[in-house]
């Protein structure tokens, strides 16, 4: 996974809040293969009408070029299916900006290589109304923890260990491999502390 510390892109406004799991991507979609790809799977039954038709108004709809999402609290919340990350990752968005997001989805998100960045309600608020029905060229850093819109900067809440796999394009495995030296070390030190407590060798 290829890690990034800028992305500037196009932003769109989301105004739905409790956006969960089960309707970023419904069960029924997640029996086929990855390498065929998710993102047409994205909020399937959220953008679509009875018919099956994609609703017009619906925002990504009118916007498939987006790919930074500000949307309202508690997005991805609900089950912990790491797909709903897939998808959005496989509709092309690289980051998601709200006031709060559900733990495990976070998580995933990051181990992805997705940006779940919380800025406060009032923020999305404002960037909300900004976007209005359309879009605007934003730029994200990493580094800075800013969302940049037009002229004006907004900082988020990024995990500082978060930052770093975002950065490296690394996962939790990852991260733990940066500190073999410092494991191996323990490990040997351990074992002349406690021989005790070393297993030993089995006839």
């Amino acid at each position: 996974m290829a890690g990034w510390t800028v992305h500037t892109g196009t932003a769109v406004a989301l105004p739905l809040a409790n956006v969960d799991t089960d309707q970023l991507i419904p069960a029924r979609f997640m029996s086929a293969p990855r390498s065929e790809g998710y993102g047409s799977f994205l909020l399937h039954d959220t953008r679509r009408d009875e018919d099956g038709a994609l609703r017009p108004d619906f925002p990504l709809n009118r916007h498939p070029e987006a790919n930074i999402m500000i949307t309202r609290e508690n997005f991805g919340s609900g089950s912990s299916r790491e797909a709903a990350v897939y998808a959005l990752i496989d509709a092309g968005f690289r980051a998601v900006i709200a006031p709060a997001f559900g733990d495990i989805f976070a998580s995933n998100a990051v181990n992805n290589g997705l940006l779940p960045a919380r800025l406060t309600p009032e923020a999305c608020a404002q960037i909300e109304q900004m976007l209005g029905d359309g879009t605007a060229q934003a730029r994200i850093d990493l580094d800075q923890s800013t969302l940049t819109i037009g002229a004006q900067d907004f900082a988020f809440d990024l995990d500082a260990s978060w930052r770093i796999k975002l950065i490296n394009g690394w996962d939790d495995i990852d991260l733990t491999r940066q500190h073999a030296a410092q494991i191996a070390q323990f490990r040997n030190n351990r074992s002349q502390a406690a021989p005790w407590a070393w297993p030993g060798e089995v006839d």
